[in-house]
């Protein structure tokens, strides 16, 4: 109002000394509004409606000039984009603690045996930190697309009015500067009725949220005595009422349940929109709890990842244990064949002879002596040792996104790099 107030004033569409008066009004409003002073009546139907009467309380009939050139259409579109500009920097800011807390983690963790998994059965020998600065990645691309999605958000769509734009002499150019708006909208149907910028908000959303889930339903599985890979501090976390023994992962049960809320909201938006006609209808009032309510879930949810990360515990003897399971280096016995000169193929099917022995003999692959490989191939030497072994595997995965040692520095220094050129 105070823009749009200024922006009428350099049209002369409103004098200065009206524009003072108005500004000296919604000044005082906006503090009694700081301080819950302000008395919302249910009659007057909404905030716009109840901040213009209160405005005329304070100010008199030149209150009534303040809605020149405008409607309440393009005032609530205005509106719902400086709320989520205002969450989506909220958003980013967290997101990158979060990922300073987790490449913190990963720094420690680079010599960490860790078993990879495929279909939650153990694959192939992975460094902790790899694994961590997978969740890393994942957070990345989050930022990204809310960072990508705040230049849609950041379009002016005030000076529209109801639907078909004002006969008023406005400068939308200055009301946009004003109010920090990178760009105008370009229809003025289209700017008053559609909430598609509501729904990529939940879009985005929903998508942080699924790697959020995926990241509690690990630590989850990690905590339970069949894994046995971290711990959780006890203030994320509860006991049973029933169970003494019990400690169960509150925390990321939580946030894996709220997943589910805001896949909710984004389903419930596309339905609320779905069958609108043009221009405005008043279905969009219900736009206002899904977003409000995913913007806080959200944000709730990265500020519990930003407290836990830093003080998971690790219990590095099991995932080295583990790791050694499940013949997890059988592929590192192919490759070493392959690079013999067998092809891989051939090398594949010689392994998976190996292994079914193994299972037979109920030996990990590390027990067989020098002689029992090189019944299943001559190329076999002694050297085989060294590459059965979960570290000799990390440190052959070399390629560039690869699991070795120097790859993850790489990494971790890439991306601190990243975030110290952010501008928040």
């Amino acid at each position: 109002s105070l823009a749009h107030a200024e922006m009428l004033t350099s049209k002369d569409i409103l004098s200065k000394k009206e524009f003072e008066i108005l500004k000296e009004g919604l000044n005082s409003i906006d503090e009694d509004l700081k301080q819950n002073k302000i008395d919302w009546s249910v009659q007057l139907e909404d905030i716009h409606m109840n901040i213009e009467n209160e405005l005329i309380k304070r100010v008199g009939e030149i209150g009534k000039k303040l809605h020149t050139g405008r409607s309440r259409n393009d005032q609530v579109a205005t509106d719902l984009r400086l709320y989520l500009r205002d969450i989506i920097d909220e958003v980013c800011a967290e997101l990158s603690v979060l990922q300073k807390n987790i490449l913190e983690l990963a720094k420690n963790e680079i010599y960490t045996i860790f078993p990879g998994l495929t279909h939650l059965q153990i694959a192939q020998p992975i460094s902790f930190a790899h694994h961590m600065m997978a969740w890393f990645e994942m957070i990345d691309r989050d930022f990204e697309r809310f960072t990508e999605f705040r230049k849609r958000v950041n379009v002016l769509p005030l000076g529209s009015a109801a639907l078909a734009g004002t006969s008023y002499n406005i400068n939308r150019k200055l009301t946009a500067d004003l109010l920090g708006f990178e760009a105008i909208s370009k229809n003025s149907v289209d700017a008053v009725s559609d909430r598609d910028f509501v729904i990529e908000f939940c879009s985005i959303s929903s998508l942080l949220m699924m790697h959020f889930s995926r990241w509690a339903e690990e630590l989850i599985i990690w905590t339970t005595p069949q894994y046995d890979f971290v711990s959780l501090p006890d203030k994320f976390c509860t006991g049973s009422s029933i169970m003494p023994q019990k400690k169960n992962p509150d925390v990321p049960e939580l946030v894996r349940g709220k997943s589910g809320r805001v896949f909710g909201s984004l389903v419930g938006l596309l339905s609320l929109m779905k069958g609108q006609p043009l221009a405005y209808n008043k279905d969009n009032q219900e736009d206002k709890e899904p977003i409000f309510d995913t913007a806080n879930t959200i944000i709730s949810c990265i500020k519990a990842f930003v407290l836990l990360i830093p003080e998971i515990s690790l219990n590095r003897e099991k995932m080295l244990e583990a790791a050694g399971q499940g013949f997890a280096t059988a592929t590192d016995l192919a490759d070493y064949l392959t690079k013999k000169g067998v092809p891989f193929r051939d090398s594949h099917e010689i392994v998976g002879k190996i292994v079914q022995k193994a299972i037979e003999l109920d030996y990990q692959l590390t027990e067989f002596s020098l002689e029992m490989f090189r019944e299943h191939c001559h190329l076999i030497d002694k050297d085989i040792f060294e590459v059965l072994s979960p570290e000799g595997s990390i440190s052959s995965r070399t390629s560039y996104g690869g699991t070795a040692p120097a790859q993850i520095e790489r990494s971790i220094d890439e991306a601190s790099e990243s975030i110290k050129s952010r501008r928040i």
